[in-house]
């Protein structure tokens, strides 16, 4: 029963967590309401401008830039934010990016190549190395800005873009810091499922069928989409991340009409580069600077953050909330220890590297206690 389950919650995850389109919300929101629904109040003490780049393959960005109203025009420290898996910049890293620039950063929230309204054909793919390329593409267009030193930027990565901002890290020494919440290793858990569960006959079957697939997509012209995706209503019984997935996509907390995870879903073979690309190969080569992973107590992804933190050498910091879930860190404000985040990039992104703390704007919200390792 158990092997079961743990393959019941891969099939969620591993090809898609998304869910079918839903045309009645879509005749809800018209073209400019899309544009302008964000699932977050922004502060009046920031500011927040659209913007383009592109990436080292030639894909278009679509990113949110967040300034502090502050600011007395020196070079900030400066910040690129992306996740979660199958989200938008208009949910969680905006919120995130939001959140920092209140906090005197200068913050990039964009949407990753394939996604929201970032270009890139065929729709809704995921890559681990176009995917990583994405982050350090947002660290080019942050070194260029006036308002950026960019000599201080870090990258923040959220649920399935934790693996890969702890991947671009290691390989893009630009970054000088790297903070990860409700970390996901998306090449590990599709090649192995979770909790490493998947058979080497379950993982030869599986890629059997993307392999067919393949077949299908190329007579057709067009890559499928996935089929397990989450569910139009629950009918009991889910996973509890399920259900918490859920309540945060399916509902006005986090819907947004261009997000997979909330109308939409992965191409079917999305899974199929995970498979053999594992993205934490490298990981040790982070050092020596500073990585922070934070995770949910109660958290189903937790043990990527904890070996992730075993697998790092030099300045780690494993942080555990107490109580929170998974998906607890995507948008409460009374659980993301926003605090924490803004006291690790202000100490190793300020201009002595890290041998001051530097001043950071004070902030209303709640700190979350937090237990460390």
């Amino acid at each position: 029963m158990k092997q079961i389950t743990f393959l019941t919650i891969l099939s969620f995850l591993m090809i898609g967590q998304a869910y079918s389109q839903t045309k009645q919300k879509k005749e809800v929101m018209n073209n400019t309401e899309q544009k302008e629904h964000y699932t977050f109040h922004l502060s009046h003490k920031v500011t927040r401008q659209a913007v383009n780049f592109k990436n080292r393959y030639g894909i278009t960005l679509a990113g949110d830039l967040y300034l502090p109203k502050n600011n007395i025009g020196k070079p900030l420290a400066a910040l690129a934010i992306s996740g979660p898996f199958g989200a938008v910049k208009e949910q969680s890293s905006g919120l995130y990016a939001a959140q920092m620039a209140e906090r005197g950063f200068v913050a990039l929230a964009f949407d990753p190549s394939y996604t929201g309204e970032s270009g890139g054909e065929p729709r809704n793919v995921a890559s681990p190395d176009i995917n990583t390329e994405d982050f350090s593409a947002a660290v080019d267009f942050l070194g260029l800005q006036t308002s950026v030193d960019r000599n201080r930027i870090g990258i923040i990565g959220i649920c399935g873009w934790a693996g890969f901002s702890l991947n671009a890290a290691a390989v893009d020494k630009r970054i000088k810091a790297v903070a990860t919440t409700s970390m996901y290793d998306m090449s590990r858990v599709n090649a192995k499922g979770y909790f490493d569960q998947l058979s080497t006959e379950q993982r030869t079957k599986m890629l059997e069928g993307l392999s067919q697939q393949r077949w299908i997509d190329a007579e057709k012209g067009t890559p499928a989409p996935s089929t397990n995706n989450l569910p139009e209503k629950l009918q009991g019984g889910e996973p509890q991340f399920v259900v918490d997935y859920f309540n945060y996509y399916k509902t006005p907390r986090g819907f947004h009409p261009r997000s997979i995870n909330s109308n939409g879903a992965w191409t079917a073979t999305t899974a199929m580069s995970f498979m053999n690309m594992p993205l934490l190969t490298y990981i040790k080569e982070i050092a020596p600077r500073p990585v922070l992973l934070i995770a949910g107590e109660k958290a189903h992804s937790r043990y990527f953050s904890e070996d992730a933190y075993k697998a790092a050498e030099g300045q780690k910091e494993l942080v555990i909330i107490p109580g929170a879930t998974h998906v607890d860190l995507y948008d409460r404000l009374d659980v993301i220890p926003f605090d924490k985040l803004s006291a690790f990039f202000a100490q190793h992104l300020n201009a002595d590297n890290g041998n001051k703390t530097a001043k950071v704007a004070e902030t209303t919200s709640a700190t979350a206690n937090v237990s460390t390792q």
